[in-house]
């Protein structure tokens, strides 16, 4: 090893880096910034438009685009054709690359301006890192500060492992496809006039390791988009308890997504990703509480979401209850000391409620991926109006009541059946393959409670039986998307029980 390029734009590491390069005797290229930076730090350098002859140009938009730079990283040692074409073009082998790239990803995520972004396009960088990283047996390629140390015990030890050069390979490909990616992503979304273009490039990066995946005999990890423009589980910070399971993060997903929804202060309890109970009040103490009580058999084990600060007195209604999760905005100094009494319980702090206007909802599928639009049914019942179909119609309450409960449904697995009343869920049926069935959960859930309620469904009714198991509970409203051809025989139904019926032509499927 006898030359390096250095050329960095996250510096950190970087000074002690090229100061162990040099004690071990290799030359140091480099350009601009690192160059100072260096010599400022009296490490000998030199600077890549002294070594190619060729000055930096047009602001430094060409620096390392150069024969003298790409020859000598490119050059197979082992090839005599090869080294005889650069000792006759007098260039030297460069035997390590350096590179990290031009802040795209934080630029764009501070919402610069597009001028600001498309000069923050490294071009130099990336093909540096590539051509290196394809003649990664006879050159270092580094594209993480995280390297610099085990790379120097190597070089001092005289011998670089091929296993060291196969994974420093791999990651500097990683690290060009990353970044490419957010750039046609950025582009994507300034210039596609089509929300689903022919080539859809996602970029992931690796969040956290996981004990295991749904069961135990599953591997797992937590990947997270470089672009959320939104307060979620994938931006929240863990504050308390032990490390976050696969089944966590779903049921916490869920749990934050639907009291996201709420203006008003909410609370939810998931259980296997679907509310056990979700309630909305004045306070967000009350809001807890009602949530909780709504099914409190069902709620054991379960993630509690809130949309407002844990206080103290949730933390001491939650403390004697056995919970997996809470995840809320912030938690209050008392509520967090309280709660972090209990070992094993998972505190989330998501810093907000913040919800994004756009996004895809992804699902895999075995070779492939299905991708949709992503919107709340909220914003869509703003866009539309509910057609009451019975002969009576809902009073204000049960029209509050309704679409309360129809936000809700949204959050249950299909079919789906959610009652409520008094701003709190009384009877949720969830996953069923009958819609009846459903209905007859929801009304065992809630017993008593079924009086007076009103209900909600995120499909048609196929047949008249879901409404009359829904009168026999006590139900007087009913909300559901309606298109069924036998929507005549549902409202005639309603109407026999005095129900009064809302169509929405809102579908509320979630699989």
């Amino acid at each position: 090893m006898k030359t390096a390029l250095l050329s960095v734009s996250n510096k950190e590491g970087i000074v002690e880096f090229a100061r162990g390069l040099n004690k071990l005797g290799i030359e140091i290229l480099s350009t601009g910034g690192t160059a100072n930076l260096l010599e400022k730090n009296k490490i000998p350098v030199t600077q890549i438009s002294d070594y190619t002859g060729s000055k930096e140009m047009m602001g430094g938009r060409v620096k390392s685009l150069h024969p003298k730079i790409f020859g000598g990283i490119l050059a197979v040692r082992g090839n005599k054709k090869h080294m005889q074409e650069i000792k006759e073009e007098n260039i030297d082998p460069i035997d390590i690359v350096v590179i990290n790239l031009y802040p795209f990803e934080e630029t764009v995520g501070k919402n610069a301006s597009f001028k600001e972004s498309i000069e923050n396009i490294d071009i130099g960088g990336p093909s540096l890192v590539r051509a290196a990283a394809k003649n990664f047996e006879d050159v270092l390629v580094i594209v993480d500060p995280k390297d610099y140390d085990p790379i120097l015990g190597e070089l001092k030890g005289k011998k670089v492992s091929k296993e060291l050069k196969e994974n420093l390979a791999l990651k500097a490909f990683e690290h060009t496809a990353r970044y490419d990616t957010i750039i046609n992503q950025y582009f994507n979304r300034q210039f596609g006039d089509n929300k689903f273009p022919d080539i859809l490039n996602l970029t992931l990066k690796k969040k956290q390791d996981l004990r295991y995946g749904e069961n135990p005999h599953q591997k797992a990890a937590f990947y997270i988009d470089p672009f959320i423009h939104e307060n979620s589980i994938a931006t929240t910070k863990q504050l308390h308890g032990k490390e976050l399971s696969f089944n966590n993060i779903l049921d916490i997903e869920n749990a934050f997504e639907l009291v996201k929804t709420f203006k008003q202060p909410a609370a939810t309890v998931v259980k296997h990703t679907n509310p056990a109970g979700c309630a909305f009040a004045n306070t967000i103490e009350e809001a807890f509480k009602k949530a909780y009580e709504a099914d409190s058999l069902s709620a054991f084990g379960g993630v509690v979401a809130l949309n407002r600060n844990c206080t103290e007195k949730i933390a001491r209604m939650i403390k004697p209850i056995f919970m997996e999760v809470v995840i809320c905005p912030k938690f209050d100094k008392s509520a967090l000391k309280i709660l972090s009494e209990k070992k094993n319980i998972r505190l989330l702090e998501a810093g907000g409620i913040k919800i994004a206007e756009e996004g895809y909802d992804l699902k895999k599928v075995v070779g492939g991926l299905l991708v949709q639009s992503r919107e709340s049914p909220v914003a869509l019942l703003e866009k539309k109006q509910f057609k009451v179909v019975s002969k009576r119609k809902p009073t204000k309450d049960e029209l509050e009541q309704l679409k309360f409960a129809f936000n809700v449904t949204w959050h249950v697995k299909s079919n789906s059946i959610v009652f409520a009343n008094g701003n709190v869920t009384v009877g949720i049926g969830a996953g069923q393959m009958s819609r009846v069935d459903a209905v007859k959960i929801a009304a065992s859930k809630a017993g008593e409670k079924a009086k007076g309620a009103v209900m909600s469904s995120d499909a048609f009714f196929p047949f008249r039986d879901g409404i009359d198991e829904a009168a026999k509970a006590g139900i007087t409203a009913i909300i559901h998307p309606g298109g069924s051809i036998r929507d005549k025989e549902i409202i005639d139904a309603a109407n026999e029980h005095d129900i009064a019926m809302v169509f929405t032509g809102i579908r509320l499927f979630w699989h």
